[in-house]
């Protein structure tokens, strides 16, 4: 267990932002990551559990605690079984069930990040969500103080969402369980209109799995969502907000400030959210309420090429990011009255 002491943790984010820990563990085996945990909870030490660190925004002054980098690995394929240690690569670990003619993940291709990460934040694009297929999480409960089992029912998935996510001092992930499909080499039935147009299929069809990885590579590097060292428009979380779901009500008032800002004509996307409930598109919502692509003057901007994605044009510090991302939420809010919702975590700052 590597340790080290005021390190800028801005290198271990996809962000690059973010200032010093007062200490950094980096923990290769399970028993690393829970003997670390223990330690801080012991102590009273603050910590902040980092994997590949797509998912977080860190304040300039950094954090004043034991950072805890999750760096185990293991990749376990039994029959259409899946167990993944919670700081595996996803990409690879995507790359390598497609390679194994396994279907369920396969639009799930190129998300930056680690395994662990995945259930918290119930990771989805493409018409994919890791709750389809996860059947176990393995985590270190800090409350009981033991290694626990979750089902997938256990787990209380929904949208961006689950009990992790709603417990962020409890759990510690370890361990993924996943259970796949042995479809020919098939792929799951495409649930996404996106997806299926630029294979030219229809919604619901099946392709080859490499097919299907390889699009929705291709689709999410146009939008700057894969990373690339070189290129500045991945310098960013992905998505920084989640898609808002509104209720009924919500939604009619809504429409109506659409038709006083565009007019009559314009319909706002709209997709069934459960009873009671339509979601909407954040990317929508922020172009039209006029911060398109590429968006801003400062070394914090829009992507040039997704109005979904904050990015850091390399000499940005969290503050910058933080008042474009302010600028954003309240321009959206006073134009359809819809207060956006940002999806990294923020450590030492807030929106």
């Amino acid at each position: 267990m590597q340790e080290l002491h005021d390190v800028p943790l801005a290198p271990l984010t996809t962000f690059r932002l973010g200032g010093p820990a007062t200490r950094l563990v980096t923990a290769t085996t399970d028993a690393e990551v829970i003997a670390a945990v223990r330690e801080a909870d012991d102590t009273g030490t603050p910590l902040l559990l980092i994997g590949g660190g797509s998912n977080l925004v860190i304040g300039d002054k950094g954090f004043d605690g034991t950072a805890l980098h999750i760096a185990t690995r293991g990749f376990s394929l039994d029959g259409t079984t899946l167990e993944l240690a919670a700081g595996e690569t996803w990409t690879d670990a995507v790359a390598r069930t497609v390679a194994a003619g396994l279907a369920g993940v396969e639009c799930l291709a190129g998300i930056p990040g680690s395994a662990g990460a995945t259930p918290i934040q119930n990771v989805g694009a493409y018409g994919q969500e890791v709750s389809a297929t996860i059947t176990e999480v393995t985590a270190y409960d800090r409350r009981s103080r033991e290694t626990v089992a979750l089902s997938n029912p256990d787990c209380a998935f929904s949208y961006r969402h689950s009990r992790f996510k709603a417990e962020p001092e409890r759990y510690v992930v370890l361990r993924v369980r996943f259970e796949l499909e042995d479809a020919g080499g098939l792929s799951a039935p495409l649930r996404y209109a996106e997806t299926a147009r630029a294979l030219g299929v229809e919604a619901g069809d099946r392709v080859p799995l490499t097919a299907a990885r390889e699009t929705v590579l291709k689709l999410r590097a146009g939008k700057g969502m894969v990373l690339d060292p070189e290129d500045h428009d991945t310098w960013s979380a992905g998505s920084f907000f989640t898609n808002p779901i509104l209720t009924d009500e919500q939604f009619a008032a809504f429409r109506s400030r659409v038709a006083e800002r565009l007019g009559d004509a314009v319909e706002p996307p709209a997709f069934p959210a459960g009873e009671g409930r339509v979601k909407t598109s954040a990317a929508w919502l922020i172009d039209k309420a006029g911060f398109t692509k590429g968006y801003g003057t400062g070394p914090a901007r829009i992507s040039t090429k997704h109005t979904l994605a904050l990015t850091n044009r390399g000499e940005a510090t969290t503050e910058d990011l933080l008042a474009l991302a302010r600028e954003v939420v309240g321009g959206v809010h006073e134009a359809f009255g819809v207060t956006l919702v940002n999806e990294p975590v923020t450590v030492g700052v807030s929106l």
